[in-house]
């Protein structure tokens, strides 16, 4: 088993078992259930394994950064879920998006509950962690909800420069990947000069993912999952 494959496990259990609150057993269904569809859809669960990783490598025990880890994870499902309406994507992952499975004005809800929960799931982090992890992941938060915005005028644009293209996907995606691991690094007691080098090395690395997806997305098609020209 590679440490990727460990670590996805670890925090796969922690998902199935409840980590503050059973995750598949919260009520009313009309709200939690999209919330349950879109994370059991799989994934490699990049993000959380990035915050459990960054831990691990600062000489940490991994489940210290499990709270980290659900709330990166709550906030991308959360994002995807609201992408798809925007982008009016009927799949995700060769499945029916979750607007597409239930409506618009559910999915929206549902979405902005796992937004909460993202909050909520830093909670369990410990008192000296949680300022820093809490001002990091706002302020990605922020950031991208910019890059949604430039992402939606460029759609309109022709223009479009290839430094343009790339400030707007660090917004959109590598500020998460690169919150991943400051969070989980904050987790693990790093200082904030070490937490920034984490920072920059998933802001690199989220820019190089992007990309990748991207092509997919122009050229990929039904063989990979993805909506052609999505």
């Amino acid at each position: 088993m590679t440490a990727v494959e460990r670590l996805q496990r670890l925090f796969l259990q922690s998902l199935e078992t409840g980590f503050s609150e059973p995750e598949w057993n919260r009520q009313p269904d009309r709200l939690y259930a999209p919330q349950r569809y879109i994370l059991g859809m799989g994934g490699k669960r990049l993000r959380p394994v990035l915050s459990l990783m960054a831990a691990e490598a600062l000489g940490a025990r991994p489940e210290i950064a499990l709270p980290a880890a659900h709330a990166v994870e709550r906030f991308h499902n959360f994002s995807l879920i609201h992408d798809d309406i925007m982008d009016e994507a009927p799949k995700r992952r060769g499945q029916d998006t979750v607007h597409t499975k239930w409506d618009e004005s559910t999915a929206i809800l549902s979405g902005d509950a796992m937004y909460t929960l993202a909050h909520i799931a830093f909670l369990e982090l410990n008192a000296e962690a949680l300022p820093r992890a809490l001002e990091l992941f706002n302020q990605t938060a922020l950031e991208v909800c910019l890059g949604q915005q430039s992402d939606m005028a460029f759609e309109t644009r022709q223009d479009v420069s290839v430094e343009e293209y790339l400030e707007m996907i660090r917004l959109k995606t590598s500020v998460l990947v690169a919150a991943s691991l400051g969070v989980g690094a904050i987790a693990a007691g790093a200082t904030p000069e070490r937490t920034a080098i984490w920072v920059e090395m998933g802001e690199q690395l989220g820019l190089a993912f992007q990309m990748q997806d991207d092509l997919l997305d122009t050229f990929g098609g039904e063989a990979v999952g993805k909506q052609i020209g999505g």
